[in-house]
């Protein structure tokens, strides 16, 4: 089993996303557009991976990360971002990807993250 949390605050992007590594073979999801948001949802369901945006409507994507990771320990994480140069702290293990960002990329990084 392969839980995502998909932290992105543009609900077409999010479900783009769920439909790309759906197919590479996650299977289960969870969705936050806030920092707060994703945070709770990392305690609710503990992701196998997590795939995140930089701006967020409400705070912002490698804070979220930070703080899941400092509560969770090591979780492998895909930055999808149109803001890579903002993507401060990235976790140095991160994949960081540029919007606009094709299907094989996020599959590619998702099965260089994770085994299934």
């Amino acid at each position: 089993m392969c839980h995502v949390l998909i932290i992105e605050d543009e609900p077409l992007v999010a479900m783009n996303i769920e439909m790309i590594l759906a197919d590479a073979g996650a299977t289960s999801f969870s969705f936050a557009a806030t920092e707060d948001e994703a945070v709770e949802m990392a305690h609710q369901h503990h992701p196998t991976l997590i795939t995140s945006d930089v701006k967020l409507e409400n705070g912002c994507g490698p804070a979220a990360v930070a703080r899941i990771l400092d509560a969770l320990g090591p979780t492998p994480v895909i930055f999808i971002t149109a803001s890579p140069d903002e993507c401060d702290p990235c976790h140095a293990s991160a994949k960081i990807l540029v919007k606009p960002v094709t299907d094989d990329a996020v599959t590619q990084a998702f099965h260089q993250l994770v085994r299934l």
